[in-house]
């Protein structure tokens, strides 16, 4: 139907609550939302999955192969969705055991073509490589299209706008949701040329939103 909405499914295996993690894929499934909804007329319906939810079923389904109601709707929203937004914190230099065990269940066929963008967060930049060096390669054998842009979050780049050199965090997830919408609506080309006022237009102040926040 021409006006069925458009699906984005964002999973977070963000630990605590609230979470940078979770904060980073609200804010990269907003990117891309805005961009689809400046783009074309169909609805666009966000959904974020939080793994910290379903960690047990997940456990069990490991051991005894039958998923719970709750994880097998999570699985059939992943399979299902137009786009997929992937965010884990960084543990021992990769991701997460609880984001990698849910991927696990999941056929390596299920994502085959499906749009992925992939992000991160930690305490030091010096994680960032875990998203060319663990998560690209993980969705590339699920066969899933990542996007170019993928976004690592440390701790230093909430509230920071960048500088001459390099680009702030609200630029890039502004980029690379722009990278996702452009995929979900069929490969066209989005330009920031005639975009209307962004996330990076402006620096967010993050301080209020973290003050009891915990990276994880």
């Amino acid at each position: 139907m021409q006006n069925e909405a458009l699906k984005i499914v964002a999973v977070s295996a963000g630990l605590s609550q609230p979470s940078s993690t979770r904060l980073l894929a609200d804010r990269l499934a907003a990117a891309a939302r805005e961009r689809l909804a400046a783009e074309q007329d169909r609805p666009v319906e966000v959904q974020v999955i939080e793994l910290r939810d379903l960690a047990v079923d997940i456990a069990n389904h490991l051991v005894t192969g039958f998923p719970p109601r709750a994880l097998s709707e999570a699985i059939g929203a992943v399979t299902a969705a137009d786009g997929l937004i992937a965010v884990s914190p960084v543990f021992t230099a990769s991701y997460s055991g609880l984001f990698k065990s849910f991927f696990d269940l999941i056929d390596n066929t299920a994502l085959t073509g499906k749009p992925v963008l992939i992000a991160a967060t930690g305490g030091t930049g010096r994680h960032s490589l875990v998203l060319e060096h663990a998560m690209r390669p993980l969705f590339g054998y699920l066969r899933a299209t990542v996007v170019p842009t993928s976004v690592y979050a440390a701790s230093e780049d909430w509230g920071s706008s960048g500088d001459e050199y390099t680009e702030g965090l609200p630029s890039r997830i502004r980029r690379a949701g722009g990278e996702l919408a452009g995929m979900i609506a069929g490969g066209r080309a989005v330009s920031g040329a005639s975009r209307a006022r962004g996330l990076d237009d402006e620096v967010v102040p993050f301080e209020q939103q973290l003050a009891d926040l915990r990276l994880d």
